[in-house]
């Protein structure tokens, strides 16, 4: 077994108040096991295997209203009885020592009138629709969305602050406000979907608007270290491309400082070039903690680290199919292969719990 000292992703970091033990996080991956956007017990058990003394898990998207929904069985957090469902779940993560957020969505145009309340359009910062199918394969085609009226933005603003302010209630100890992959807030920072002419389209600035007033909205409601950021400008995800990708990145960056959230996490994504080449203006122009994820294994994920192009890399694929991957990088360990046909399966075991620990492979 090599050192701890010499394995730079289980070294110590101080994200802003929380001092993790180790720069190995866990992904906010898509479960699709909250039965009537209700949390259940077995996320419980999910989260609970994969949490660690001092490591950083940050739970799956959780939509914010009623409208925000597109895949079935996904979690919500704008309701008390959702809050009181995702209360024991926050303690059993607790309970193993791990510091827990949540990330916080609204999918936009990435959903079908059969989501929405009273079978009404999806709302997006524009009228184009979104190709299909969903990545979840539940909708074989998106619904043409409507157009936000300037006056509703606010009103969509406020659905993020209470859903925050519910994320606290339920005890996480933070949100991630999720910007990127063609969900609502990455739908308004890029110029492949966004085509408004008010204050929320056009310039950089403008299209960047929704999301910094969101930021604002929400610092208000639980405080700056208490918020991260997803974003994606190097992706073209259900396509939600930019025509500038790079300076929309450092933009929005460098406009994110004045808020002074906790980190940012940006995919590693690419439409051309080498990630390194992409990712480093951004977390150079970044002055807080910057998250590097997708695609990462254990020796390019110490690589980031070493470099100092990450703080910390999240996991995903390895992390769902290794519910002990800090030990497992620890130990240099084999690890478990990942099954996509159960990723968006609504079982409450297969593929979701039932990924063996080291001990029980040996």
């Amino acid at each position: 077994m090599e050192n701890d000292e010499k394995i730079p992703l289980l070294t110590p970091f101080q994200l802003g108040p929380f001092l993790l033990n180790h720069r190995i996080v866990l992904a906010p991956m898509t479960r699709c096991r909250s039965y009537g956007s209700i949390p259940q017990p077995h996320a419980a058990v999910y989260y609970s295997q994969r949490a660690t003394p001092g490591g950083l898990v940050i739970a799956e998207a959780t939509g914010v209203s009623d409208t925000s929904m597109g895949y079935s069985c996904t979690p919500g957090i704008w309701t008390q009885e959702q809050v009181e469902a995702w209360k024991p779940i926050v303690k059993a993560v607790h309970d193993k020592g791990a510091v827990f957020f949540l990330q916080i969505w609204h999918v936009g145009r990435l959903s079908h009138t059969s989501y929405q309340p009273k079978g009404q359009a999806p709302i997006s910062c524009s009228s184009k629709r979104a190709p299909g199918p969903s990545p979840s394969g539940d909708i074989l085609e998106y619904s043409t969305p409507r157009a936000l009226e300037t006056r509703e933005i606010p009103l969509v603003i406020q659905d993020f602050c209470t859903a925050a302010r519910n994320a606290i209630e339920a005890g996480f100890d933070g949100v991630e406000l999720h910007g990127a992959h063609g969900y609502l807030i990455d739908q308004f920072l890029k110029d492949g979907i966004n085509d408004r002419t008010d204050g929320y389209g056009g310039s950089f600035e403008n299209r960047c608007r929704f999301a910094l007033e969101l930021v604002e909205g929400v610092a208000k409601e639980i405080g700056s270290q208490r918020i991260g950021f997803r974003f994606s400008p190097f992706s073209n995800f259900s396509d939600s491309a930019d025509s500038n990708p790079m300076k929309l990145a450092v933009f929005l960056a460098e406009a994110l400082n004045r808020y002074n959230i906790l980190y940012v996490a940006e995919p590693k994504i690419k439409l051309s070039g080498e990630v390194e080449s992409e990712l480093w203006p951004v977390k150079r122009a970044f002055k807080g903690a910057f998250l590097a994820a997708a695609g990462f294994d254990r020796d390019s994920g110490n690589a980031a680290i070493e470099s100092g192009l990450a703080d910390l890399v999240v996991y995903a694929r390895h992390f769902l199919a290794n519910p002990d991957l800090p030990r497992r990088f620890q130990l240099n360990a084999p690890l478990n292969l990942y099954d996509r046909n159960t990723f968006f399966s609504h079982d409450p075991v297969a593929g979701y719990t039932d990924y063996p620990f080291l001990e029980e492979t040996v």
